[in-house]
């Protein structure tokens, strides 16, 4: 009898234990990145450090993008997303996801990029002008130089022809003098000015910063309302406790070389994005409940 007592218990503990580690699994997306590989590659280091930090198994979920994530977030099929300030607007607004942590991005501002030679000086100089940016709903690329533009006056939707278009085809319509400017994010251009040097063509000279927007809010961690508040905290303490850790991991990755200088920030504000509803409404979409371009 005793040892039947002994086989039930086991059975009972080790479902128990079954339960509890498939309870401790959850789940991260990246709306930036598409595919189970390129997560892997960018974040697998980050999230290696995060599971021994945390004692959470975590799981990446691949998705196509970003109104997957939210809806994701929203039927509680993920349950951590990483994404950017544009992106947190809408998802603040269909979920009311709770911000987790912010990760900041140095030198993370939107930029209008002229010839140096072409007599522009200032945004509102770009009235009636074509001006090439990014995709449509990017938040650095697009709805920053667009509420740069608004900020000096200007009514972006009607005061300047926006095109939409890759980085390195604005670049070179902005050289060949096809478009006035170019809206980009501010190490971008720095890139792309020192590569043009680099490989003996324009020096940096030739061109002109005419208008910058105030640096941008962090890309945010953002937890689903469905998540356990204890799992929550313990995301939380991880990024206080083990900062130095997590950077160092999420550095590891090729396009997350972005995040070079960071820190981790924990007492962000919902009011801390309201530019960027502002960049919404500028862009004629004042509800900010849908995501531009997607």
């Amino acid at each position: 009898m005793k040892k039947l007592f002994a086989m039930l218990a086991f059975a009972v503990l080790t479902a128990t234990a079954g339960a509890s580690a498939k309870a401790d699994t959850v789940k991260l997306a990246v709306t930036d990145l598409v595919g189970l590989e390129e997560l892997q590659r960018e974040f697998g280091k980050f999230v290696e450090v995060l599971e021994d930090a945390t004692g959470q198994e975590i799981e990446f979920l691949p998705v196509t993008n970003r109104t997957a994530a939210v809806e994701a977030l929203r039927f509680g099929k993920v349950d951590f997303v990483l994404t950017g300030p544009a992106e947190y607007v809408v998802m603040k607004k269909r979920t009311d996801a709770e911000i987790v942590v912010g990760f900041s991005r140095p030198d993370y501002f939107a930029v209008l990029i002229t010839l140096a030679d072409n007599g522009y000086s200032l945004p509102s100089d770009l009235k009636g002008q074509k001006v090439a940016m990014g995709s449509a709903g990017s938040t650095s690329k697009h709805l920053g130089p667009i509420q740069v533009l608004a900020d000096y006056g200007l009514e972006p939707l009607k005061d300047v022809e926006v095109i939409h278009t890759k980085v390195p085809v604005a670049w070179e319509a902005l050289k060949r003098g096809d478009v006035a400017a170019m809206g980009v994010n501010h190490l971008k251009f720095l890139a792309l000015r020192d590569k043009e040097a680099e490989a003996g063509g324009l020096p940096p000279g030739a061109f002109r910063v005419i208008g910058r927007g105030p640096d941008l809010p962090n890309d945010v961690l953002m937890a689903g309302k469905h998540v356990d508040a204890a799992i929550v905290a313990s995301f939380k303490k991880a990024f206080v406790e083990r900062s130095d850790d997590l950077i160092a991991a999420i550095l590891t990755g090729d396009d997350n070389k972005k995040y070079a200088g960071m820190r981790f920030i924990t007492n962000i504000k919902d009011s801390n994005y309201n530019y960027v509803r502002s960049m919404y409404a500028t862009a004629g979409y004042p509800e900010y409940a849908d995501f531009i371009g997607n």
